[in-house]
């Protein structure tokens, strides 16, 4: 066995152990691109040397993907199968795992009407509102994570060689990941522990409000009572540990649904679904977004923001240090599973109910009380940079820093 196929086989084994922690007796849905065929049959079987009872692999094809924006009938894209949705209901109920490789090319839409997009993603996420509640309470074990297709390793190592480039998106897959590590699982424990010890002490200072300062943003986002840091990774309902996201540098809350307020800018380009906006920039009253524009993609940000009353409203606050091991590759993957863990972030949309106490047993009508935002959308954007500071308000109107030059004080 060559070297990279050991990296393979340790990254295989690391997203099971790890990123999904399959249980023995437990069912897993793989989602994958048609491209990752060599590296999704590891998964699997890495998958079953850990227990697990069946792996069903759904495969994704692109091409496939973009034919039905090219060919089908206008009235079709508020259409999604309810069976779909029931299935990964019975997935959820049941306790079962989902592991997505998830990696769109962000040029996939390029000339495609973005209302059809848009009409499509919403009609999925009102068809999955169920199954996205047990993801978003913590109710099933769910990872995301990232293999090379060809359209996105063009897209992000254009500047080398063809032939270079899927194996300089595998070095940088693996190096993000801490593949090369003797012991990744170990070398993970160890990572997630740190990221414990940062929301641990946010979580002891209960800052009321964080004031964000850097070139094209000055905002204030206030912190709901009872909010909760998370980081790493979570313990489902059974209580295993599973990591959402893999690579993951980000501690994150969530703000109080109306106490946003001030201009903020984003600092790398954002995948919308296959869209590309760049240069976004939001002002906020109240919670609410006022304004807003990007130097290309308006149009996309324009339905992301009508997607509901929600979709206005920020769901997600993160720290990810500008020193991250992803941000010293110091390139855009123009992936939001990558570049959140480059950067600072926010998510415009939902909140994730677990980031307040007591969130994953509460109504929509009590999260929205509490001031957790409440949508069928999450949206990541990245505002991180060496030029960003953040201070920190205590309960009794002590100012203090957090971050410096995009770094923790």
């Amino acid at each position: 066995m060559n070297n990279f196929e050991q990296m393979l086989e340790k990254y295989a084994e690391l997203v099971i152990k790890v990123g999904v922690n399959i249980q023995p007796g437990q069912v897993l849905i793989v989602q994958a691109p048609l491209e990752t065929v060599e590296f999704t049959r590891l998964v699997v079987a890495k998958a079953y040397d850990a227990g697990a009872k069946y792996v069903q692999v759904e495969w994704d094809d692109e091409r496939i993907t973009r034919l039905r924006y090219e060919k089908a009938p206008d009235d079709s894209f508020g259409y999604y199968p309810k069976w779909q949705a029931d299935m990964m209901e019975q997935l959820a109920e049941g306790g079962g795992a989902v592991l997505h490789i998830k990696v769109p090319d962000p040029e996939l839409f390029r000339g495609i009407d973005s209302w059809k997009v848009s009409t499509a993603v919403k009609a999925a996420a009102v068809a999955r509102q169920k199954y996205q509640s047990y993801v978003r309470n913590n109710q099933v074990s769910w990872s995301l994570i990232k293999a090379p297709t060809r359209a996105w390793a063009d897209k992000v190592f254009a500047d080398l060689p063809e032939e270079s480039r899927i194996q300089a998106m595998w070095d940088a897959v693996f190096l993000m990941n801490r593949v090369g590590s003797d012991d990744p699982v170990a070398a993970w424990r160890e990572h997630i522990a740190e990221l414990k010890t940062r929301q641990q002490f946010m979580n002891t200072k209960r800052y009321k409000s964080l004031h964000y300062r850097a070139p094209g943003t000055d905002l204030r986002v206030e912190l709901p009572e009872g909010h909760l840091w998370l980081g790493g990774g979570d313990e489902n309902e059974a209580g295993v540990y599973f990591v959402a996201n893999m690579p993951t540098e980000e501690i994150y809350t969530m703000p109080l649904r109306t106490g946003v307020n001030g201009t903020v800018t984003s600092t790398m380009p954002l995948n919308l679904n296959g869209r590309l906006v760049e240069g976004l920039r939001f002002t906020f009253k109240d919670g609410k977004v006022t304004d807003y524009d990007a130097v290309s993609g308006r149009e996309h940000l324009t339905s992301l923001l009508e997607t509901d009353e929600g979709a206005a409203y920020l769901g997600e606050v993160a720290l990810v240090p500008h020193d991250s091991p992803i941000s010293r590759l110091n390139r855009i993957f123009y992936n939001t599973g990558i570049d959140e863990n480059a950067s600072c972030h926010f998510a415009l949309g939902s909140s994730y109910p677990v980031n307040i106490e007591g969130g994953t047993k509460l109504s929509k009508d009590e999260l929205l009380a509490k001031g957790a935002n409440v949508s069928l959308t999450h949206v990541d954007f990245m505002i991180g940079s060496a030029e960003l500071d953040i201070d920190g308000e205590l309960a009794d109107g002590t100012v203090e820093p957090v971050f410096r030059q995009g770094r923790w004080v």
